[in-house]
């Protein structure tokens, strides 16, 4: 091994101890935060920790930003992310007369910030971007670069600038047979629930 391979590897093992160093402060400061959350907080901004609740097993990568006002960020189980992620939770106000935008916003109204949802078993491609109020379905795939500004259903393909769905990853069959290994009765879709969902977005 020559010496620039070992500066390499020694700033790789450092860099990872910082990141693990940093991130056990971050996921104490959150709302909550699960088992076996991978955070990168070297590289990422992370705003309004109190306002995270990340449940486990879940990788958030590289250069993430993720901008909690004064809603929440709620993240499932088994959800990967690739990098430059982007979850903003808040808007300005631009409907005020003889106001400037840039001029605080202590006079939000609720609808200004709203939640963000990812339910859980979802992937993220690179460079996502997740606007105010949208939930993400699970067991979702969302595609590289886009730009979700409202709400999709479980296990859906979503792509696009502004997003859409694409199409669903499994059939009704699928996901049923999917739900009975991964889920207990009480939390499946039932059958019409999801004859229903793809009705509704067959015609989009």
């Amino acid at each position: 091994m020559n010496i620039y391979s070992k500066i390499v590897r020694l700033h790789d093992a450092l860099d990872y101890l910082y990141d693990s160093i940093l991130a056990f402060f971050y996921k104490r400061s959150m709302g909550s935060c699960g088992k076996n959350v991978l955070l990168k907080p070297s590289t990422s901004v992370f705003k309004g920790l109190e306002n995270f609740y990340i449940s486990e097993d879940v990788r958030i990568a590289r250069y993430a930003v993720i901008y909690s006002t004064r809603a929440r960020v709620i993240i499932g189980s088994k959800v990967g992310i690739a990098p430059y992620l982007k979850i903003i939770t808040g808007n300005h106000r631009v409907d005020k007369v003889g106001h400037y935008m840039f001029d605080g916003d202590n006079d939000k109204r609720p609808e200004d910030d709203e939640d963000v949802i990812i339910e859980g078993d979802s992937w993220f491609g690179v460079n996502v971007t997740i606007l105010s109020g949208v939930t993400i379905g699970r067991g979702s795939c969302i595609a590289a670069g886009a730009v979700v500004n409202k709400s999709m259903p479980p296990y859906s393909i979503i792509g696009g600038v502004p997003a859409k769905v694409l199409k669903f990853r499994f059939s009704i069959d699928e996901i049923i047979e999917h739900e009975k290994t991964l889920y207990p009765e009480n939390k499946r879709y039932a059958r019409e629930q999801l004859e229903e969902l793809f009705i509704k977005y067959k015609k989009q």
